[in-house]
This record gives structure tokens, sequence and C-alpha cells, in this order.
């Protein structure tokens, strides 16, 4: 293989080639594009972050050797969770492995009597309210009202004194629609619940390089706020951020935490690259201009998008269909996953499409395209 230019590795973080066998992509064979990655911010090919990756690297090895709490703890581990704490605006944070294992560890840590769960919850966030054996109720999904009816009937049931939580994810990674933040927390703050925010599909998009919580200025009143590193932060890994008494809690009785290797340094040095470049540079700007060109044109075309995020479901109805939908989609060069049920209901078959801050303008009229000769060869327009 011969060797790529950056333009090129930064490219191919879009373009993918397969090889005809199913091995490693080869770049030289046929072009596809990704129009599906969570990568939102195109930064897992920036040249900045591959080289704060590289110099941890150097500098302290590929692996962190042990858990955090034995031999496992750097330099680089706690920067990253400075930067956190200062973008999500709370004390302290708290790296974990994985995002996965930051919801297993938060929840079953935290341990309330009664978790109150959003119907479209993140399924770790579900795995978690399991490891933690508590009594979970699911409300109707971004229905503050009914979560406030719930919280007002478990409050005329209780017999003494219990400690509640309040789980939403901020941006549903399948509808692409954001959680009704500002009511959830007047409700919570009501009946004396905690709130936790998962924000795995929000961070490093928003204000600063933060969240919807921080769009929305509710980091005061957000108790729990948790998101990931491998998405628009182009690494790997889960973050807790809140209060000191959280993050010291948490530290103690965390299993997931405790009993795992720590996050590599070089995984670690990206996310705090990755972080900074968000917080300063136009990135999500150049990100939310592809999103309204893309979601503009694909209405213009006649397909139904919904969600109000980076995530654009172009919903199809018939799970059949949308899967031959993505089918000559791939054959057109476009890779768009099809997502029927039992991932999402019936008779909301999608492709889940989600551009990135580094499509060009050529590329979406690409995918455009692509969208608009395979729905018209099926009859869907």
């Amino acid at each position: 293989r011969r060797n790529l230019t950056p333009a090129e590795r930064v490219a191919a973080r879009t373009r993918v080639a397969p090889d005809p066998k199913g091995g490693v992509p080869d770049f030289d064979s046929r072009e596809q594009l990704v129009f599906a990655a969570n990568d939102y911010l195109g930064l897992a090919a920036n040249e900045r972050v591959q080289a704060a990756a590289a110099d941890a690297s150097r500098q302290t090895g590929t692996g962190a050797g042990a858990s955090r709490l034995v031999t496992g703890d750097t330099r680089t581990h706690r920067a990253l969770e400075r930067e956190i704490a200062e973008t999500k605006e709370t004390a302290r944070a708290l790296v974990f492995s994985s995002g996965y294992a930051t919801n297993l560890g938060v929840l079953s840590a935290l341990a309330p009597d009664l978790v109150f769960s959003d119907e479209l919850n993140h399924a770790s966030i579900i795995d978690g309210c399991r490891l933690a054996d508590t009594e979970t109720q699911v409300y109707d999904h971004c229905d503050p009202n009914d979560l406030r009816a719930m919280l007002d009937r478990r409050a005329h049931e209780a017999t003494g004194d219990e400690s509640w939580l309040v789980v939403t994810d901020s941006v549903f990674s399948m509808d692409g629609d954001v959680a009704p933040l500002e009511e959830l927390c007047a409700a919570a703050e009501e009946y004396g619940a905690w709130l936790m925010v998962d924000e795995a599909h929000a961070t490093g998009l928003y204000e600063a390089g933060g969240g919807i919580v921080q769009r929305e200025g509710l980091a005061d009143r957000v108790h729990v706020q948790m998101g990931t590193l491998s998405k628009a932060l182009a690494s790997q890994g889960g973050y807790v951020a809140g209060s000191e008494m959280l993050i010291e809690h948490l530290l103690n009785t965390a299993r997931s935490f405790i009993f795992s290797t720590g996050l590599t340094p070089p995984a670690a040095a990206a996310a705090h690259k990755a972080f900074q470049i968000a917080r300063d540079g136009d990135w999500p700007a150049r990100l939310w201009a592809n999103v309204e060109r893309l979601r503009d044109g694909l209405e213009e075309l006649g397909y139904e998008v919904w969600g109000e995020t980076q995530i654009l479901p172009v919903v199809v109805g018939e799970r059949e269909t949308t899967m031959t939908l993505a089918e000559r989609l791939r054959e057109r060069n476009i890779i768009a996953p099809g997502i029927r049920p039992p991932t999402v209901s019936e008779g909301t078959s999608r492709i889940r499409v989600a551009p990135m801050a580094t499509h060009t303008d050529e590329e979406i009229d690409r995918c455009l395209a692509a969208f608009r000769d395979a729905g018209r060869a099926l009859d869907l327009l």
C-alpha cells in the first residue's frame, strides 16, 4: 500500500474502500463515502489529535498498565479530567474505559431506590439500572408531563424517605431529537430527585465544546453529566462530571472504574486535544452547516427527515424497502445503513444519516444524488 499524504489520511475517515475479499480496506480501490459515522467533527483523522496520541504513546507508553487506583494513573488522565470538568462546568470529572462502562459504574454506584428512565434511553443506561438492582419506572419518550405524573404518584405512595434519580439521554441516537432538559430539571427539583444526563451524542458539538446541558445553561441543575470520548471527540472511553462529593463517591464505589485498567494514555491525550479543538475552533460550525445542507437537500427530494441534531433519520417505514435502499446507496458508494426493528419500532425503519464537519459540499451533493437515484429506482420519490 502506498503512503498516504496528510490530506488523504483526513479524507480516508469519510471515504472507505473495502477490500473485495473482506480484509483490510484498500484506499486504492473503489471509493465510498461514509455518511453514518459518529465521528461528527471528523477529528479522528485530525493531525493535531493524532500527534497528541503519538506523543503520549512515546512519553507514557501505549497502555496504562493497571487500574487507575493502582499504578494506571498518569498526568495525561488528570489533564483530561480537568479539561472535561472545565468544559462541563463542574467541580470534577472522572474518566472510565468506555461510555458503556461509565453508565454501568455510575448507576450501580449511585444505587437509588427508584430510577425514572426515558423509554428510548441507551442500552447502557438500561443495563446500569439492572446492575444497580433498583426499581425502574419508564416514562414516555421526552414527555415531562408523564414523568411529573409518575413522580407525583410515587410521592403519595412512598412510606418513607427514598432516593430518586431521573436519567435521560440528551440527544437520542436513532431519532436525533433532544430531551426537554429544562422541564426535566424543573420536575426533578420539585420532587427532590437527582437528574443524570447522558451527553454521548452531544459532547463537543455545542457551547464551547460542551453538550446540550451547556447549550441550555443547566450545568448547575444537572447533578450527573455523563458522556463518551468515542464520538465527536474521536477517541475512546467515557466520563462522568459533577460535584466533588459525586466524584469521590464514584472513585470508591464504581466497580467498572475500580477494577478496569485505566484508559490508555494515547486515547486520553487524543480526547484532550479534541476537546480543545472543539472548544476553540470552528469545527462545530462546519458540522452544522453540513447538517443544514444535507437536511434541506433530502427534504427537497421528498424524503421524510426526523430529528433536530446532526443525526438525520430518513424514515422509509417498511423494513425490507429500507434495507434495499441502504444497499442501493452502497452500490452508489454511499455508506448509510438501514435501521430496522427491534432497534426502532415497527413502521419506522430508516436510513440513519450523520454528516461530518469534514464532508465537502461536493461530497454532500454526491450523497444527495445517490439518495435521488436510489429513491427513484425504488419508487420512493
